[in-house]
């Protein structure tokens, strides 16, 4: 029986030798390039879970966000240290760009 589900066409573009290595490796797992590639995808987007770099990165700055209220927000910074920034902004727009 057939698995159904929806897949939206996409295009990347492969090297010679990343088509080659890839299309070997489906022939040896008896898959597609397609599938490997979704596989591919997949780990990538799930390595929160296992640790990686990516991942470590994404926990890091989940557990620092918020961690200074006091701090003013980015806005509030920028204008604090360049005041006259929102009129020479004025300005600008004023001569046209």
């Amino acid at each position: 029986m057939y698995a159904l589900y929806t897949v939206r066409r996409t295009q990347i573009y492969l090297d010679e030798k990343q088509c080659d290595r890839l299309a070997a490796a489906a022939a040896e797992a008896g898959t597609t390039m397609s599938s490997l590639i979704r596989d591919a995808i997949d780990r990538y987007l799930d390595a929160d879970a296992s640790g990686s770099r990516l991942g470590s990165m994404r926990a890091a700055l989940a557990e620092a966000a918020g961690c200074a209220p006091h701090l003013p927000s980015g806005e509030e910074y920028v204008d604090a240290i360049r005041p006259d920034y929102r009129e020479r902004e004025r300005e600008l727009w004023k001569r046209g760009g």
